[in-house]
């Protein structure tokens, strides 16, 4: 891990010339949080928001630090991760391009990182600041309901996360995290690179880096999957999702 952090925020382009050339305005204006809000609001929003732009092991914020911004994904993608009583990195997700994280910061009291996150390779970041966000939504309660509708929406995915670690089988757990990153609308020849590097994703699913590749190992000896410097590729999703059954 390195322990250098980029502090600096540089300015994000003027609203309007941001959304007409691709700085991740348009990305954010897509993003459930921030679709309903009116024109006016969501420029009083962009006109705050931050870009950031870090190489593979830079630190995007640190665990226990003060949290004044939450981030959207233009490229790239973050990893979070905490460390425990002895020191040792425990992943707990990962975020890609058009995806927010640390949101739940907006209402946090205090208001400090659970975690760290650092880009997986070189990513760009919107910072969007809390205090700019919550001044919005409280001006229409409407934007409030949008806002716990996501919370719960995510309390709904972390119960059946909590479920896939605490009663699945090692198999299971495998079949069922590499299900979550597939297209839900592809039943056929799959083709998705895996988001973290594959000791990440043992660490994830709580189970040694040696026994994540054997379980690999024997779902491509059944034909189920073929994976290849980080690729993955899947014939017939419903036979991995048979065996979730």
């Amino acid at each position: 891990m390195n322990q250098s952090i980029a502090l600096e925020l540089e300015p994000s382009h003027e609203v309007a010339k941001g959304l007409n050339q691709g700085s991740g305005l348009l990305m954010l204006r897509q993003h459930p949080l921030f679709q309903t809000l009116s024109q006016t609001d969501f420029e009083c929003v962009a006109r705050e928001v931050r870009r950031r732009e870090l190489g593979r092991g830079e630190v995007l914020y640190e665990q226990d630090s003060s949290a004044h911004y939450f981030y959207f994904v233009v490229s790239g993608r973050a990893r979070l991760y905490r460390l425990d009583s002895t020191g040792h990195e425990r992943t707990l997700d990962s975020h890609g391009a058009g995806e927010c994280f640390a949101d739940v910061m907006i209402y946090a009291d205090p208001a400090r990182y659970a975690c760290y996150a650092e880009p997986l390779r070189r990513s760009q970041f919107l910072a969007i600041p809390t205090d700019v966000y919550r001044e919005v939504i409280a001006r229409d309660p409407a934007y409030t309901e949008i806002l716990l509708r996501q919370y719960a929406q995510r309390m709904y995915k972390r119960f059946h996360d909590l479920e896939v670690m605490t009663v699945r089988s090692g198999t299971e757990r495998v079949v069922r995290y590499l299900l979550d990153f597939m297209p839900e609308d592809q039943r056929y020849d799959i083709e998705i690179e895996l988001p973290l590097p594959q000791c990440q994703i043992a660490t994830r699913l709580s189970m040694q880096p040696e026994t994540l590749s054997r379980l690999l190992r024997d779902l491509a000896a059944q034909g189920l999957l073929s994976l290849e410097r980080g690729r993955l590729h899947v014939s017939d999703r419903q036979l991995l999702e048979a065996m979730c059954r």
